[in-house]
């Protein structure tokens, strides 16, 4: 089954991660096993912690679904050793017309080169210039030939080489050819045969030739072969008893992994002339060769986003691959689509109770353990149920699971709300649930640390501060704010970097000192501090 990936938004909240993990498991269980959930970034404490709670490994990290090698359908023809013999090749490619090109390999599998059937004509036409055999291994002849070796059984031959004479009738000196090292072949030619024995020629091929039972068990440093081949045949096969090595190219072969972007493998086509290229694995193992056809409609590869609906957070290349869904509790943003999806954007506090309600709808019910793990994903979302996001629904949703999972949801709440650190880096923690937004023609930044303390947060405000100021030099932010959400308290101290008159109008508070000011009431980034912004800028 064709596989859909289900990714959470960039810097992935406990939200964002669960309800991926939920959505996947909800089409399995109705038949869909090829909804693969993903994350786009690495996990905070609290979803750490969530997950290894309640026993679940991380989703796999997925940055990007750019169209690749993988996704097309390339061709798998088959694969040759480089020792097998020219003639095999051949075979192979006539069995094969639609492959115009055949990878050679060395024993582990990587690539050694290519062999087309160009490559062989040219081979061929060589050798009606330059009849010289080398080194041709005694297997791949015999094998080419169809013959057998009629000297002694003591008589050991590895492979055979010289000029190759073609012994005819002629005016003049028959013998004139035969010279010491050569290969000669012949028919019925017994003073042929003797003269090419006592000048010790590298090879004899008798061909349809009666006399192999006169020399049979011959003790001889000549290699006398008998082949059921006529004299014009034997000659052509015995240049295709060489090892295809010797004439695959080797020499500034273009290939491609799966895991190459097709952007990149289209613009490198572009610049090559070759007809196919080798497809390597991750380890170098030749898989396929891939032609220009293959480029021109590729497969891409199916997403469906969870908890956000905006590109600015979504997974890179996402205009590549093909959207298949939405599920989110966001406002609606700027994923365009030129196709109808399936949308489903409702106004709760989290978007794991839309997926638990499309499980009662379904008339399914989550595991145990995944009960819990949903559970807690509401109520990180709602902060224990506090943000003006929340709704009736969200708390009945997370009761519900909660008693499937056999938990009590306050003592949840409070391990949800105790897991993150604040011994980490003050970027690490800045850049944990940080979201970009772009209203109206402002570009900012917003983060957001939810926890039970935040004094603790607050007494690292010089830094916090710091790392916002080169945040927002760097990604050129009209402003960057952060958001540390006391949960016991209700609301949320606002550090911010940029015109202090903004925060002003926008929460009409006239008594701010410095970066920073207190917000009662304020827990909710999409609810209340981004709207309050849109508001103010239009």
């Amino acid at each position: 089954m064709e596989t859909t990936y289900v990714c959470g938004h960039k810097n992935p909240d406990t939200d964002a991660v669960v309800s991926a993990m939920a959505y996947a498991a909800l089409r399995d269980a109705m038949g869909d096993n090829g909804y693969v959930p993903v994350r786009l970034g690495h996990l905070n404490d609290e979803s750490k912690f969530l997950l290894e709670r309640f026993g679940f490994q991380p989703p796999m990290m997925l940055t990007n679904v750019r169209t690749q090698v993988s996704d097309i359908e390339f061709d798998r023809p088959p694969k040759i050793g480089k020792s097998v013999p020219v003639s095999h090749a051949w075979e192979i490619i006539q069995a094969h017309p639609n492959y115009s090109t055949i990878p050679v390999t060395n024993e582990d599998g990587r690539l050694f080169g290519m062999v087309t059937a160009g490559g062989i004509a040219e081979s061929d036409m060589r050798a009606i210039q330059n009849p010289i055999i080398e080194d041709a291994p005694i297997f791949n002849v015999l094998s080419a030939l169809e013959g057998h070796i009629i000297n002694s059984d003591e008589d050991v031959f590895d492979s055979v080489s010289g000029h190759v004479v073609i012994a005819l009738p002629c005016a003049g000196d028959p013998y004139a050819a035969i010279r010491e090292g050569c290969v000669v072949l012949c028919g019925q030619q017994r003073d042929v045969v003797d003269k090419a024995l006592e000048r010790k020629a590298s090879c004899v091929i008798l061909c349809q030739s009666s006399l192999a039972e006169t020399y049979r068990g011959i003790s001889s440093e000549t290699c006398v072969i008998s082949t059921p081949c006529d004299v014009w045949r034997a000659a052509r096969m015995l240049y295709q008893a060489l090892p295809v090595s010797r004439i695959a190219r080797t020499q500034d072969i273009v290939c491609f992994h799966l895991s190459d972007f097709l952007d990149d493998v289209r613009e490198t086509v572009l610049q090559s002339r070759y007809r196919s290229y080798p497809v390597l694995d991750q380890d170098d193992r030749v898989v396929g060769t891939l032609s220009r056809y293959h480029l021109l409609r590729p497969s891409r590869k199916r997403v469906v986003l969870v908890d956000h609906n905006e590109v600015g957070q979504a997974i890179s290349g996402l205009e590549q691959a093909e959207l298949v869904g939405i599920i989110d509790h966001h406002r609606l943003g700027d994923v365009q689509t030129g196709y109808p999806v399936f949308m489903r954007n409702e106004p709760v506090g989290s978007t794991t109770t839309i997926i638990a309600t499309m499980y009662q709808e379904h008339g399914l019910m989550p595991g145990e353990k995944l009960a819990g793990l949903m559970a807690a994903a509401i109520v990180s979302d709602t902060v224990m149920f506090k943000s003006p996001t929340t709704t009736p629904r969200d708390r009945r949703i997370a009761e519900r699971l909660a008693r499937i999972a056999g938990l009590d949801l306050e003592a949840l709440g409070k391990e949800v709300f105790s897991a993150s650190s604040a011994e980490k880096p003050a970027k690490t923690l800045l850049m944990t649930d940080f979201k970009e937004f772009h209203l109206a023609d402002h570009k900012l930044g917003i983060s957001q640390i939810t926890t039970m303390d935040s004094a603790l947060v607050l007494s690292r405000e010089a830094e916090f501060l710091r790392e916002m100021e080169a945040l927002k030099e760097q990604r050129a932010y009209d402003m960057v704010i952060l958001m540390i959400t006391d949960v016991l308290r209700e609301g949320t101290e606002l550090l911010f970097i940029g015109d202090q008159e903004i925060i002003r109008q926008a929460f009409g508070r006239d008594d701010i000192e410095g970066h920073s000011v207190f917000l009662k009431g304020v827990v909710s980034r999409k609810k209340q501090m981004v709207p309050a912004l849109s508001a103010l800028w239009g």
